[in-house]
């Protein structure tokens, strides 16, 4: 079965700093939908101690088991993208994208740099609708203590 699948590209940031332990700081600031093709990243800004640089070639694709990592994302306050990154010669590059905020979290566990976007409107229709189709919250039944039951109701209850 075919997972849907839409394509981006991601923009990284690179800011200076006046720090005498850091002299940059890189993050993801956007995500562009629809974007296809792959290809070398290129350069979009570079004045003001700010570079920006694109990089085709990401696709987010959405599979059932991670629907309730895409509820629980675009059920929140602020729906986002989440983009694992790692420094390689200089340089951030992305290397994942995701939607789901279950899978986000095992990558941090596991270590990796994970840093998110706001989530495009067309990124959050696309996934809203998706989860609307295939996910059910979990009805969790409450057991409430004893102490809430009339003691008729009780189990164990004298003769």
């Amino acid at each position: 079965m075919n997972e849907p699948s839409i394509p981006i590209a991601v923009v990284m940031q690179r800011r200076a700093l006046q720090n005498r332990w850091q002299s940059e700081a890189w993050e993801p600031v956007g995500v562009i939908v629809n974007h296809a093709g792959a290809g070398a990243p290129s350069l979009l800004v570079e004045e003001g101690g700010v570079t920006q640089w694109l990089h085709p070639g990401f696709e987010l694709k959405l599979f059932r088991d991670e629907a309730e990592g895409y509820y629980l994302n675009v059920s929140s306050d602020q729906p986002r993208v989440f983009v694992m990154w790692r420094m390689e010669e200089g340089l951030a590059v992305p290397k994942f994208a995701t939607l789901s905020y279950n899978e986000a979290g095992r990558l941090m566990d596991g270590g990796e740099q994970v840093d998110t976007v706001d989530m495009p409107a067309e990124l959050m229709a696309w996934v809203g609708g998706y989860v609307e189709e295939n996910y059910r919250p979990e009805q969790k039944k409450r057991n409430r203590p004893k102490s809430f039951l009339s003691p008729k109701d009780r189990v164990g209850k004298p003769s």
